[in-house]
């Protein structure tokens, strides 16, 4: 198991009850894959980006701490790429 970070951005249109419901899809595909999750949050909201990403020119940056087994990324990212409400996704490993 290793332990990664996954910054999330998802569309600032969204409702609230919306937001709530993908921020628990974000985590259950972390514990669907075998992986525990340890933290997970809001870590900004409404961000401006330098340039749009699929039309949009903000965002909200959802960030989850976890461990998993290696191939739990390759997972999560195709379960990621499948749901419109996430515009993008960045893993990082994090050596202990």
């Amino acid at each position: 198991m290793n332990n990664y970070e996954a910054m999330l951005i998802v569309k600032p249109d969204l409702s609230e009850e919306d937001r709530k419901v993908l921020f628990k899809q974000i985590d259950d595909a972390v514990t669907k894959n075998g992986g525990q999750v340890s933290q997970s949050g809001v870590w900004a909201e409404r961000r401006k980006f330098c340039f749009p990403i699929k039309k949009f020119t903000e965002g909200v940056y959802y960030l989850v701490s976890f461990s998993a087994p290696a191939q739990a990324i390759k997972e999560m990212r195709g379960i990621y790429k499948l749901n419109e409400g996430i515009l993008r996704v960045l893993f990082t490993r994090m050596d202990a």
